[in-house]
């Protein structure tokens, strides 16, 4: 008898005869391949880094680079001490502890001791004008010894300096320490380890926490160690997701032998990808910590269809080994497409210019590729050595005779008249979500670090910081440039082109205060004038100008030597992707509207403008990453079936669903960033296995001559209730995820949910309705003559090839 199979049936065949036939050796081969990966994988390690959240090769950060030699101040921590007792700073005690914790920050490692700046730091001076001249001195003098003139004298220096509402609060209760870290640690050579300081800022607090003194430490460095701690509930939610899997998987198959079996191989690639990690010496970030967690959860998805396959034929009356062979037969193809598809969707997010995106994309693509060895080869072998228990068997028998109530029903909707109920339903969904959608914000949304939740003890810092001076860690640096002018401070021209800006900036809505050179000399001007604020202005003489020559010390760090480079800081009320966009725009047009001769404006530097370069970076690359994402997708599955309809029927239902995570994105509250960007390429990756597997199965079954109807039928017989089950499964399991204190695991958990369970109901409900409507209710073989005889053929070859395969073995 003829079989009519196509030359990648004849291919996967062959490979599933070598894969069966010589399984003892490959098993020994995955076991051994299996425990080396497993030792290697105690070698993983944290990763985090500063410079991975940097698009490098965006405009903003090749000139932040490229004046991070000159200026610092992007990769800084503050660390504020707060006097809770009667009066204000100005006493022993609290002067005592700021002058320790002062210490203690200098000699942390990795700090840039020269940055070190607080009261008790001698690059902290005031100045006054006196009869005699100018004259200045730290403001702290050497012998402090707390008596009350002491006191009075620290009082007197502090308010000269300039520094109320910077270093010393705007109440007079508290006082900052400031410094900034390095990448590299000059005493070891090695990087920077952020989870290190982070613990001995941490120390620093509990050395100091009293009744009357109270410590707040915000910074990337303490952002790090708190998201670093909080991972430690992120095990304990796997432990949580991993109980419920298996609790679901015990119910719905009613063999353990299979529950363990799904399990284990659905952890194995995580365990191999840990594993390869150090040897491609490889970190983890723990903004990634989630991805081997989502990749067990694909790989339970994949399990569970290849287990389901052998079930049903070993149901059926197939040995274990028979039905382990037709199972990789049936599977492999659609199965390792979907992979193929979960890789391309962790690949297009590398379009995102950005290494912890980069970094995340080789990550998961790596993990998922594993699965096709894991999934689709180990799996097999395995389940061929199983006997299903009789329960199991007893419960999963089918009834003969008796048609599954439920898929029934939900095969009406592969009717051309209950399609346009869907239909209808669909565009109302599609409507409201673009309508909703258009309210997403790129960036941060609220206040605080996004990644920690708003009642973190990092975000109440950062409240109490806020509040408290008029700087934060909220700083956009804009840097100035002054070409052939070796004396730009003392060139009214580029002085006011300075003083317009610095005036302008500070109207706009969302800065808070705004430190530049010519806002210190206007000051040093006034003071030389008997402090008359008639004085406070940038003269039009160079003479004029020598009266503040004071601001225009390098050791102030806000010029060069000779002021070719100037920095001027603006602070921002806060980082909201919202208030970013708008001060950046305003920026841009000050920039634009003042052009001086020789003197140029450069963004821009600080943390703000790394948020505003990411911010960008993202906007741009969403386009283009669903567009590269769908396209890819749309190739690989015309490819696959060679019709424009399949195509249509598997992509829209995911373009939909893509829209609604962006509406149920902007209803929550969550923004557009680095952070959340993945999670729809995720949903677009692990939603097209749903479609994939049931198509598949429903061009086999239209094949042997049924309706769309009855193929749709079948095909949720044999893998629609597997799919339902798994995105059941993984959606519960991510759901805990919201009862995590990091935020961003949370809001993963809750867009990943909705992501799994949106995408499985567009595949059995819109992606029929769409069939039926794309005429695929006709059958795709037609009579003719000896039809009865060819589809006999058809229907008894894998009866045939299943003896043949029992028989070889």
């Amino acid at each position: 008898m003829k079989e009519q199979t196509s030359w990648v049936d004849r291919w996967v065949e062959a490979c599933a005869d070598r894969l069966i036939g010589h399984r003892r050796m490959l098993m020994v081969v995955f076991l051994a391949i299996t425990v080396g990966l497993g030792f290697s994988a105690l070698q993983t390690r944290l990763d985090p880094g500063f410079n991975k959240l940097i698009p490098l090769r965006h405009e903003y950060m090749q000139n932040f680079l490229e004046y991070s030699k000159i200026f610092t101040g992007a990769n800084r921590f503050l660390v504020s001490v707060r006097w809770k007792g009667e009066g204000d700073i100005y006493n022993p005690v609290f002067l005592d502890t700021l002058r320790k914790v002062t210490d203690d920050v200098f000699f942390t490692s990795g700090v840039s001791r020269s940055s070190v700046t607080s009261l008790f730091t001698p690059n902290v001076r005031y100045i006054e004008v006196t009869e005699d001249g100018y004259f200045g001195d730290v403001v702290v003098p050497p012998r402090f010894s707390g008596s009350l003139k002491d006191l009075e004298q620290v009082r007197n220096n502090a308010a000269r300096s300039g520094q109320i509402g910077r270093l010393v609060a705007n109440d007079l209760k508290a006082a900052l320490v400031r410094a900034d870290l390095q990448d590299i640690d000059p005493k070891t050579g090695q990087k920077v380890s952020y989870t290190e300081v982070a613990q001995r800022l941490e120390e620093i607090r509990a050395r100091y926490n009293n009744e009357q003194i109270e410590i707040n430490i915000v910074g990337f460095a303490k952002l790090v160690g708190d998201v670093v701690e909080g991972l430690g509930t992120v095990m304990g939610f796997f432990v949580v997701a991993f109980l419920i899997t298996a609790a679901l998987l015990w119910g719905y198959s009613r063999s353990l032998k299979l529950t363990v079996v799904a399990l284990v191989v659905a952890l194995l690639p995580v365990v191999w990808l840990l594993g390869l990690l150090p040897l491609l010496g490889l970190g983890i970030d723990p903004m990634s910590i989630l991805v081997p967690f989502l990749i067990f959860s694909i790989g339970v998805s994949h399990a569970v269809q290849m287990t389901n396959a052998w079930k049903q034929d070993v149901l059926a009356g197939d040995s274990s080994v028979v039905a382990a062979h037709a199972a990789f037969s049936k599977i492999f193809i659609p199965g390792a497409l979907a992979l193929l598809m979960n890789a391309l969707g962790f690949a297009v997010i590398m379009l995102i210019d950005i290494p912890i995106v980069h970094e995340l994309g080789v990550t998961a693509c790596i993990g998922v590729l594993l699965m096709i060895i894991t999934n689709k080869m180990m799996l097999p072998i395995i389940i061929s050595y199983l006997t299903l228990e009789r329960s199991a068997q007893h419960f999963n028998k089918p009834i003969e005779g008796r048609k599954h109530a439920l898929w029934w029903r939900v095969s009406g909707f592969a009717k051309p008249r209950p399609a346009l109920v869907v239909f209808a339903i669909s565009l109302g969904l599609l409507a409201a979500g673009t309508m909703k959608a258009r309210e997403l914000q790129t960036g941060d949304i609220g206040a605080g670090a996004p990644e920690l939740r708003s009642e973190s003890r990092y975000n109440r810092d950062n409240a109490r910081i806020i509040g408290g001076y008029a700087i934060g860690l909220d700083v956009l640096t804009v840097f100035v440039e002054v070409k052939d002018n070796p004396e730009a401070c003392l060139t009214p021209q580029v002085m006011r082109a300075v003083d317009r800006f610095d005036f302008a900036v500070r109207h706009i809505a969302g800065v808070q205060s705004v430190s530049s050179v010519t806002g210190m000399a206007r000051v040093m001007i006034a003071g030389n004038n008997e402090g008359n604020p008639r004085w406070s202005a940038i003269p039009n003489s160079a003479q004029g100008l020598q009266q503040g020559s004071h601001a225009y010390s390098s050791e102030l760090g806000m010029v060069t030597d000779g002021c070719q480079q100037m920095q001027v800081l603006v602070f921002l009320t806060d980082h909201e992707g919202a208030t970013v966009a708008h001060v950046m725009k305003e920026v841009k047009r000050l920039i634009a509207e003042d052009v001086t001769p020789g003197v140029e404006f450069r963004l821009a530097g600080g943390n703000i403008g790394i948020m505003a370069a990411s911010n960008e970076a993202v906007d741009r690359a969403e386009v283009m990453m669903l567009g590269a994402l769908f396209g890819s997708v749309a190739l690989f599955c015309w490819l696959t079936f060679r019709s424009l309809r399949a195509v249509l029927c598997i992509l829209v239902p995911l373009a939909i669903v893509a829209i609604l995570c962006n509406a149920l994105m902007a209803l929550l509250g969550i923004g557009l960033k680095v952070a959340t960007l993945p999670v729809v390429a995720l949903g677009v990756g692990v939603g097209v296995d749903y479609g994939i597997y049931l198509y598949e199965r429903i061009q086999h079954e239209m094949e042997a001559g049924r309706d769309l109807r009855n193929a749709f039928y079948e095909a949720m017989c044999q893998r629609g209730t597997a799919a339902v089950f798994t995105a059941l499964t993984m959606s519960i399991g991510v759901c805990t995820w919201a009862f995590a204190a990091l935020k961003f695991q949370a809001d993963m958990g809750v867009l990943l949910a909705f992501m799994f369970l949106v995408n499985v109901f567009g595949a059995i409900i819109l992606l029929p309705a769409l069939a039926a409507w794309f005429n695929e209710g006709r059958p795709l073989v037609r009579a003719r003559d000896g039809q009865e005889a060819e589809m006999a053929t058809v229907t008894s070859a894998p009866a045939v090839r299943r003896r043949e395969i029992g028989a070889q073995v």
